[in-house]
């Protein structure tokens, strides 16, 4: 080979290894740790059906949101791993690391979007309701101005609770919490996610006998999605074909009518939407 090809073969092959090499520095990490260690780890809430919840029988954890973390780990060819997450934690522990990303009753915010990124397609839509007492005469959300309100700490309640309707809101650490605090009188009303509220009043209609969710209408129904920490791109396009595959190919209908969502007129929605445009 004369001096003048070597040069060119040289240059070439250095110019081949630096262009893979950036591809490769530029790469998602969170994927590449992820495809690395077999594992996807996802932070989910276990404060109840239909969403999450510890299965009494058999001690598994069970739940819509969980069906959707074993869908989407599978479809990345790893196993799932979950870590019990709260609504004062599961940003923290999102941002520290300790989980990959979070299926946790998050919808999506503009807030939250200023502070993590998400993936585009939504997994559900869902807004909240207001249990009452059936004698409180409460019958829609102007109803109360003025009048203490429970939450979970962290909630997308709170805002429009405040601001819109007038409400002193109180913060609670957790669902089961506030809930415990309407029974006790502390508030007049306690607001979550509608999907989890009307099945707990299906499910212990002895143990809430007293207690409907009489308003016509949910609060700011918005967009459950998956979150994850900004600048995770990769991950992020990873998990949206694969939450549109969940879509088109009618398993989140059969994830949702499985763990008895009320509601599925949106995944039905969406299963059309998505399966038109393939």
């Amino acid at each position: 080979m004369s001096s003048t090809k070597f040069i060119k073969l040289f240059f070439g092959l250095a110019l081949s290894i630096s262009a893979l090499t950036s591809t490769q520095a530029s790469a998602d990490a969170t994927l590449d740790r992820i495809k690395g260690r077999g594992t996807l780890t996802v932070g989910v809430i276990l404060s109840g059906a239909p969403f999450g919840y510890i299965d009494p029988k058999t001690q598994a954890q069970k739940g819509f949101n969980l069906d959707i973390a074993q869908a989407l780990a599978h479809d990345l060819g790893v196993k799932l791993e979950t870590v019990t997450v709260t609504p004062p934690n599961r940003v923290q522990f999102l941002q520290q690391g300790k989980v990959d990303i979070l299926i946790a009753n998050m919808q999506y915010t503009e807030d939250r979007a200023k502070i993590l990124d998400y993936v585009p397609t939504p997994y559900d839509r869902s807004g909240g309701a207001a249990v009452v007492r059936k004698d409180s005469g409460l019958q829609d959300w102007a109803d109360l101005k003025g009048k203490p309100v429970c939450v979970s700490q962290g909630s997308n309640y709170t805002q429009p609770l405040m601001e819109e309707y007038g409400a002193v809101v109180k913060a609670l650490p957790s669902q089961p919490e506030s809930l415990l605090a309407l029974q006790g009188g502390n508030c007049v009303a306690a607001v979550h996610v509608g999907a989890t509220v009307g099945l707990l009043l299906q499910d212990r209609s002895e143990e809430w006998k007293d207690y409907a969710i009489p308003f016509p209408t949910e609060l700011i129904p918005s967009d459950s999605v998956i979150w994850l920490r900004k600048g995770e791109k990769d991950t992020q396009a990873a998990l949206d074909a694969g939450v549109k595959k969940l879509h088109t190919s009618g398993k989140l209908l059969e994830f949702a009518k499985a763990n008895r969502l009320l509601n599925t007129e949106y995944l039905q929605q969406e299963n059309k939407t998505l399966s038109a445009s393939k």
